[in-house]
């Protein structure tokens, strides 16, 4: 089984505004409001691309309510535990640009993460965890590391994240990470640009620390990939319309989870990866299987 983790989920609330005016009341032309978190995007594309999933992590309120039943009708199982204070509500103003206003979410406490921990003991060989995305106020930034060295080491984990949260996880020897360009700069000192090849280098730091696959998204320039054993991997990114990135890199990961589970193929779980998480690109909404595929032809590594 898969299962993924969520420590901050969201409602993100997005709004379309012809032109903003600071100050004054502004109308939307179109509105809508979809579940957010990186562990809970991973969950909904996983269960797109077919894949059963188990979302865990944190709820709390009528917000906490709305996300856990809109994680159920996206057909995912889901384990939540439920905390005092409300889940987030992320606003995203479309504007020809985005702008985002993300809130803190809910305090939560030690017996919480503790039932969290329970749940992750039980996790045995032949399962996969992701952790993915920021934690919330009164976690510290080792927490992913610390669930890494309570999960069974036959468990294959995946972690999303940046700053510190990365740096000390690194360190517990994960089974894949995935940096953005501009987090694999920020760990690096340097910045890397859209420098596929300069950004492999650099993932050989990321092995000697403790991963043992690097998975490098860069946007609308391709990505790349590095494993511990060598192997090394980019892509472009394949030709489409772009129509709401949010969610794209989880995505991603939800495709690489995709390609491994089916073939234990590096190459193809990389290319899994990039169709995905263009798929979900070129959308309103995350992408269906038969789109991801369809543009998996498209990609040469």
């Amino acid at each position: 089984m898969i299962y993924t983790v969520t420590f901050n989920p969201a409602l993100d609330y997005a709004v379309s505004v012809n032109e903003v005016s600071l100050g004054l009341t502004n109308r939307s032309t179109d509105e809508y409001i979809q579940t957010g978190g990186k562990g809970i995007n991973v969950s909904v594309m996983l269960k797109n691309l077919g894949y059963d999933n188990t979302a865990l992590g944190f709820i709390g309120g009528f917000t906490g309510q709305e996300i856990k039943k809109r994680v159920i009708e996206s057909g995912c199982k889901c384990d939540f535990i439920e905390v005092d204070g409300l889940s987030r509500i992320n606003i995203k103003i479309k504007s020809g640009s985005e702008t985002e206003v993300n809130a803190s979410g809910p305090m939560i406490s030690e017996q919480a993460v503790s039932q969290l921990m329970e749940k992750i003991r039980k996790l045995h060989e032949g399962d996969c965890l992701v952790l993915a995305g920021s934690v919330s106020k009164g976690i510290p930034d080792t927490i992913y590391a610390d669930i890494i060295k309570n999960t069974d080491k036959n468990v294959r984990v995946i972690t999303d994240a940046a700053g510190n949260l990365l740096l000390n996880a690194i360190k517990e020897k994960p089974f894949l990470i995935k940096p953005n360009n501009y987090e694999l700069s920020q760990i690096a000192g340097t910045d890397i640009g859209n420098d596929r090849k300069k950004a492999l280098e650099y993932a050989d730091i990321l092995h000697e620390m403790g991963a043992e696959n690097v998975l490098i998204s860069f946007a609308g320039d391709g990505a790349a990939f590095s494993s511990a054993s060598g192997l090394k991997l980019e892509a472009d990114a394949p030709q489409g319309v772009v129509v709401d990135s949010v969610g794209a890199g989880d995505s991603m990961v939800a495709g690489f989870i995709a390609g491994w589970e089916e073939s234990h193929d590096y190459a193809h779980a990389f290319k899994m990866g990039i169709a995905s998480g263009s798929a979900s690109t070129f959308s309103l909404g995350f992408a269906g299987r038969d789109k991801a595929e369809e543009i998996y032809k498209q990609i040469n590594i």
